[in-house]
């Protein structure tokens, strides 16, 4: 996940790789949840949360081990590029941050719940990395779907902030945008569930080691 270029802005959309129109791969089931990893349709009384916390590899390993979640992805989110490579993505040309996309059933674990975890299994103090991952594709960010989970990413935001402040550990850069801005582009089929297919593959959790504050 390291050892591409290092950009520390993020290209314009005219300034950004032209991408293609589609896909050049095709996904499938996924291997641990055995539910379709692309969810472009969620089941009934579902919701889908969209979270950049560094490497997307580690993230969606957490992710899919939360009851109450029903399937995972991997892909590109805030960008630019249509249709981007993990090439292209990691070169700091399109604009997109490595992302989780979440498909939950929120009778049984909460958006808050979520994203409350996402505060805490990475540093969202560190701009444009995540430890030794240097660029913009690892930077902080929550894409909400709908203006509920507006509320909800922007109140835990400030809690947690709050909290990294009291105890000195520096601002929160975390990036709230609507899904809807930019849409998110599903990674190849050899990055979906990666550490399932590869067990003692790289991991990064470069988190503060701050739990989220009790209410």
């Amino acid at each position: 996940m390291f050892g591409f270029g290092k950009p520390s802005t993020i290209p314009t959309p005219d300034q950004a790789l032209p991408g293609r129109d589609r896909a050049m791969w095709s996904l499938g089931e996924h291997v641990v949840l055995k539910t379709p990893v692309v969810t472009d349709e969620v089941p009934a009384g579902h919701e889908v949360a969209i979270l950049g916390l560094g490497c997307f590899w580690g993230a969606e390993e957490i992710y899919w081990q939360v009851p109450g979640v029903w399937s995972t992805s991997v892909g590109y989110a805030g960008g630019s590029t249509p249709n981007p490579t993990y090439e292209e993505v990691c070169s700091g040309q399109t604009g997109h941050t490595e992302a989780v996309r979440v498909v939950f059933d929120p009778s049984v674990v909460s958006y808050a719940d979520l994203v409350k975890k996402f505060f805490e299994i990475h540093d969202p103090t560190q701009g444009m990395r995540q430890g030794n991952d240097v660029g913009t594709q690892y930077r902080s960010a929550i894409y909400w779907t709908t203006p509920e989970q507006e509320q909800t990413a922007r109140e835990l935001t400030k809690v947690y902030g709050d909290e990294l402040a009291r105890r000195g550990l520096g601002e929160i850069t975390t990036e709230v945008r609507p899904a809807s801005e930019t849409p998110y582009f599903y990674a190849e089929d050899a990055h979906q569930q990666y550490l399932a297919k590869n067990p003692f593959g790289y991991r990064c959790h470069a988190n503060t080691g701050v739990a989220f504050p009790e209410s």
